[in-house]
């Protein structure tokens, strides 16, 4: 059944924005937020009604803030605006990246401080619930005064002009999609313009996705180690929760810990050296494990912290105050999204780092506790898994290109009205390419974890490992001779993806 959100003048929750964006939720707007915005437009059309220049409501954008312009011109210079500003360049994002930016935009119009009237805020409301996804491009944004570019291109939909597509993904013209839907295309009054484009929510939806993924791979990474350190005849007693909740209370490392010693649990294949053992302590890579998808832990909770603040927020320029002033403000520049959008991207660059670490030393007879060679079947006339490091280490450089930061660069722009921006939105792009990248390089880990635990019949791993090389033996084969690998890996990554470790 399609959940309902309802969107009202205090705001969403982050899981609110990912049901709109991922699973079509049903959109609907609180009368309390109707009235909110209601008596905010009558602030606006009192100042409308006035020869005093007010930004946004009777003055040019930008650079050109100075230029005042008549009551005459006004509906034309909201329509300038949005026809401008929808200069975005490159292949359309994503589906789900642009019902998050909508989303997030409607509630910043439903908190009643941008001053545009309810009609525009039902309408939009409207686009979402009848699938319809405006065509935003990927270049165009640089995360201040917000995402102007994409907002714009969704702004331009509500107008009845642009680029969309249907709830199919079937691009279409959106005179006809809208007339389909029964919404009427919006003639953008005075401020109307510049309350739909002048907000961080291409950069915060993608944060949210970014959270909610990156939270599920560390869940499903703990328990992937866990196969490598088992596959590799590794010892659990590093995992003890006294060597990690008071001798160094990092929160998330205490969580990784108990979640590798869990899954190692009652497993034959450690029981089975404890006594004659010669090894004293294992490689970096499977005994440092949870400090270092624990680190990434705690940095997606500050992440978390960062990004429910900026759903408190409402982020326009100028807002409209409590008390009806309107007031020119700089909420829209994006620099503590931008930040750890950035440093949620050098996590996972190590903690794919590590990963890969471990699918090496599988593949290595040298350092892999007596598996054959790359796990082949016939090492020699076999290759194994060999090349499916090469992919993994390839994914790995990709990440560490993609760790260094957006958010150091500024480039001047709107004649330096603009002088310093964020890239909060170039941020989050690579991170959602990041994060997919970890993702791969977590599902090849799993298939080579998996494969070695068959090598190591008639040693059975534990329950929970067990169980996971199990589920995904339903779409992955086991050892034997070499076949075409691709398929597999895609399969592995789908498990990885859709929680099928966690299952």
């Amino acid at each position: 059944m399609q959940r309902e959100v309802i969107i009202s003048n205090q705001g969403m929750s982050a899981s609110d924005v990912l049901e709109i964006a991922r699973h079509n939720a049903v959109v609907k707007l609180s009368e309390t937020a109707l009235s909110a915005m209601a008596q905010s437009r009558a602030h606006i059309d009192a100042l409308v009604a006035s020869s005093q220049p007010v930004y946004g409501v009777s003055t040019g954008f930008g650079a050109l803030a100075n230029r005042y312009v008549s009551v005459e011109q006004r509906a034309q210079l909201q329509r300038s605006l949005i026809r401008s500003h929808a200069a975005g360049v490159g292949a359309p994002v994503e589906r789900e990246v642009v019902r998050a930016l909508m989303a997030l935009r409607l509630k910043t119009l439903a908190s009643g401080r941008t001053g545009v009237r309810p009609v525009v805020a039902t309408t939009m409301a409207a686009l979402l619930n009848a699938g319809i996804t405006p065509l935003v491009r990927e270049f165009g944004s640089l995360g201040c005064s917000g995402d102007l570019a994409p907002l714009s291109h969704c702004a331009l939909v509500l107008m009845g002009e642009g680029e969309a597509v249907d709830a199919h993904g079937v691009q279409r013209s959106v005179p006809e999609l809208l007339a389909e839907a029964g919404i009427s295309p919006i003639e953008l009054q005075e401020k109307e313009g510049l309350a739909l484009i002048n907000g961080t929510d291409g950069m915060l939806g993608m944060l949210l996705m970014a959270i909610a993924d990156a939270s599920q791979l560390c869940d499903s990474i703990d328990i992937i180690a866990a196969m490598s350190v088992e596959a590799q005849l590794g010892t659990d007693a590093v995992f003890r929760p006294e060597l990690h909740e008071s001798l160094r209370p990092h929160p998330g490392q205490a969580i990784s810990a108990a979640r590798m010693l869990a899954a190692l649990k009652d497993s034959p294949i450690v029981a089975s050296h404890i006594e004659d053992d010669d090894r004293v302590q294992d490689a970096y890579s499977l005994r440092c494990a949870p400090q270092v998808t624990g680190a990434v832990r705690d940095t997606i909770s500050w992440a978390t912290t960062v990004a429910e603040r900026e759903l408190a927020a409402a982020i326009d320029n100028p807002v409209v105050l409590p008390d009806g002033r309107v007031s020119s403000n700089g909420n829209f520049h994006g620099a503590p999204v931008a930040y750890v959008l950035d440093f949620l991207a050098i996590a996972l660059a190590d903690l794919g780092s590590m990963s890969e670490r471990r699918t090496d030393r599988m593949l290595d007879r040298a350092r892999s506790a007596g598996l054959p060679p790359f796990l082949a079947d016939d090492p020699g006339v076999d290759s194994g898994l060999m090349i499916a490091q090469y992919t993994q280490a390839a994914l790995v450089s990709e990440n560490k290109r993609l760790a260094v930061p957006a958010s150091a660069d500024s480039i001047p722009s709107s004649a330096m009205q603009e002088d310093h921006v964020s890239m909060g939105w170039s941020a989050a792009r690579k991170l959602r390419q990041s994060v997919v990248n970890t993702q791969r390089i977590a599902a090849i880990e799993l298939l080579t974890a998996a494969r070695a635990l068959d090598l190591r019949a008639p040693l059975q791993p534990g329950p929970v490992t067990k169980s996971v090389r199990d589920r995904l033996r339903a779409t992955v084969a086991g050892p034997g001779p070499d076949r075409y690998l691709s398929p597999e890996l895609e399969a592995a990554v789908a498990f990885v993806q859709s929680g099928g470790v966690l299952s």
